[in-house]
């Protein structure tokens, strides 16, 4: 669903990831992506629920890793947008190989940012424009962020994330680090690379409107999906409910034991005779 202006949106219209959101939606013209739509009128999003966190995310994992396509293989996503069939995914990486930060420009291009300027400034007639008055460009990311990692078929891949959810986590650490840019880096590393590697980690994937029927490979990480894996008792139950389903039980044979009345020496023996009950 795109575009959906959220810095202008009423408090009581935003909404938090994994939220469920209602609204009228059509096709967006503009984009031919398959799965571009875009909302009829943006003041009537409204959040009607969210999906928590409980039970070792059971229902995310439901909604997102049981009833969507997990894809694991690059050459399927790349395949489907050149045949314009995909542009969202779900994608299982086989392994992660490094998370990589670049440094960017620290400003705005000046004259993309004139433009930008500009385009506020006109006011529409038709249009609410009480937020251009207070609008403000946010500061410019100083660095770009990217997994490297492996898919199915052992292919090598750099893909960028384009998630907001990074960017937010640099400027709240470069915060809490008192502007250091070293530690805010680090921790950003460490929640991206070494706490993400503990869980069951999955990449939301997207193309870019720019680059989706021309680039070799147009996908980008759109977002992550760190769900914690399941729990060896998850697996044990879902095995034992499947074979109840279909009244297989294990039933163990009884098992009869006499003991021997004496040896051959004439002594009592501490031996038993073992009998499995047909």
């Amino acid at each position: 669903m795109y575009p959906v202006p959220f810095r202008r949106l009423d408090e009581a219209q935003q909404y938090r990831k994994y939220d469920w959101i209602e609204c009228r939606l059509q096709r967006n013209n503009k984009d031919p992506r398959p799965e571009s739509y875009r909302p009829l009128d943006p003041a009537e999003l409204v959040s009607v629920g969210h999906i928590d966190t409980a039970d070792e995310w059971r229902e995310r994992r439901r909604l997102i890793l049981n009833r969507a396509r997990v894809y694991s293989r690059l050459d399927e996503l790349i395949t489907g947008a050149k045949d314009n069939r995909l542009s969202r995914a779900v994608f299982k990486p086989a392994r992660i190989l490094d998370f990589v930060r670049e440094q960017e420009d620290r400003e705005w291009n000046a004259d993309k940012l004139r433009q930008m300027r500009k385009m506020y400034k006109q006011m529409d007639m038709f249009e609410e424009n009480e937020w251009r008055k207070t609008f403000q460009i946010i500061p410019k990311l100083p660095y770009s962020f990217s997994y490297r990692f492996e898919d199915a078929d052992g292919r090598k891949s750099k893909k960028q994330i384009l998630d907001w959810e990074v960017g937010a986590l640099f400027w709240n650490c470069m915060k809490a680090c008192d502007n250091d840019e070293t530690q805010a880096l680090e921790k950003v590393r460490a929640k991206y690379l070494d706490e993400f590697l503990t869980k069951d980690l999955h990449f939301f994937l997207g193309t870019t409107q720019q680059f989706h029927f021309v680039a070799p490979n147009p996908w980008v990480v759109i977002g992550v999906f760190p769900v914690p894996h399941k729990m060896q008792d998850d697996f044990f139950l879902e095995w034992l409910w499947k074979k109840r389903q279909q009244k297989l039980y294990y039933k163990r044979p009884s098992v009869t034991r006499t003991p021997i009345s004496a040896s051959a020496s004439g002594r009592p023996s501490t031996r038993w005779s073992t009998t499995a009950a047909s």
